[in-house]
């Protein structure tokens, strides 16, 4: 598996916090797009989940993440579910997983072991970038790009 550091983009995002089993991330992730869509903001590629807590430490029912996309315009406020934040600049260190969301784990624990070796300061949650659409994709064919926030120590 490769690793590699790179910069994240600024991006306005349109998310939903969720509470429970990542097994409904392809369903939130459609609820979250259907939104979007219904505000008429232009999608401009990233849909991602950001994950505060896991399941190695909690229960399945206290898993906290939020599903986002990023989009072009104005719209900052809170409508509904729908939130809207700006995700700074940022450093991460990246690697691809392929296959199903809840399969992930060992990707991220690579790059948390890779970050601790190579003298990384982690500041911040995990994200995962889905690269690939779940609706249209098999699921053995997901591909979601793990991203964790870090400073070089």
């Amino acid at each position: 598996m490769e690793i590699k550091e790179k910069r994240i983009e600024e991006a306005k995002v349109a998310y939903i916090p969720y509470r429970g089993s990542y097994e409904k991330i392809p369903e939130h992730m459609q609820e979250v797009g259907q939104l979007v869509m219904e505000k008429g903001l232009k999608m401009t590629g990233l849909v991602y989940g950001t994950y505060f807590n896991s399941p190695d430490d909690v229960s399945e029912e206290k898993l906290q993440y939020e599903i986002g996309f990023s989009f072009e315009g104005d719209a900052f406020m809170q409508e509904g579910k729908l939130g809207f934040k700006e995700i700074p600049e940022h450093t991460v260190l990246a690697a691809i997983h392929k296959g199903p969301y809840t399969k992930v784990g060992p990707v991220i624990q690579a790059v948390v072991g890779y970050a601790v070796e190579n003298g990384y300061d982690i500041v911040g949650p995990i994200t995962e970038a889905y690269l690939n659409d779940p609706m249209e994709t098999p699921e053995s064919e997901w591909l979601t790009e793990v991203r964790i926030p870090v400073i070089k120590m």
